[in-house]
């Protein structure tokens, strides 16, 4: 079985300019999902998806094969994650390769772990179409998340009968991180809901996804004090 990761980076970046190159302790961010990736023994091959010449050399750099310029159609900020993976799986195997589980890892969520994706990868089985990851929610749709309606009113999201006295009470929910999800090549094009989706749980200081500057110093602060604890360990 043919196991492939994609990674999807895009020049073109509001929130954090050039953040998918932007240095962080010393390597391009990039480069630590790449790195993850390549550790990873259940990946055969990683490849970047980028509309972007420097990204794309940072990447060839770190070991990671990058066989096209995206589309500019394909990068902009509109632009769905799933068409582009889609192109890229058909690109490889256009090359002759023969995809038969797709692993993709978000460029922006560095600090998941090996241990992340193999578990994820681990629930992909006959049975599942979809893996995704996330991490138990801060706010609830049944208890504190709500919603105008159409006469103006504010209601919660998904109310139960009888109500819920707190947050404990609730049903379990879980926030998408983007981190890591997991495809069979066949099950693809199912996107994320058409078929049995599972998750990955994963704790919230590993989900931190960088879309803005107080998310990258977060990232960088979480990274500093786990190599500090390394170091205090080694």
């Amino acid at each position: 079985m043919t196991t492939i990761c994609t990674i999807c980076a895009r020049g073109g970046s509001k929130g954090v300019p050039r953040k998918n190159v932007r240095m962080l302790w010393g390597k391009p961010l990039i480069a630590y999902t790449i790195a993850q990736a390549q550790a990873c023994t259940l990946i055969d091959a990683v490849y970047v998806s980028t509309d972007d010449d420097e990204i794309a050399q940072v990447a060839r750099d770190c070991g990671a094969i990058v066989p096209f310029k995206r589309p500019a159609e394909l990068a902009t900020s509109q632009a769905g994650k799933l068409p582009v993976i889609v192109h890229l799986v058909e690109a490889i195997e256009a090359g002759g390769v023969t995809v038969d589980r797709i692993v993709d890892l978000d460029p922006t969520s560095p600090l998941r772990t090996i241990a992340d994706i193999t578990a994820a990868v681990a629930l992909l089985d006959a049975q599942t179409d979809t893996v995704i990851t996330g991490y138990p929610a801060d706010k609830n749709p049944y208890f504190n998340m709500v919603e105008p309606q159409a006469d103006g009113n504010i209601r919660l999201v998904k109310p139960l009968e009888g109500g819920i006295a707190s947050r404990q009470a609730a049903p379990d929910v879980y926030a998408m991180n983007a981190s890591i999800y997991v495809w069979h090549r066949a099950s693809l094009e199912k996107g994320l809901w058409s078929g049995r989706t599972r998750l990955h749980e994963m704790p919230h200081e590993r989900s931190v996804d960088i879309d803005s500057e107080i998310d990258f110093k977060l990232v960088e602060l979480l990274m500093g004090e786990a190599r500090e604890k390394d170091q205090g360990n080694g």
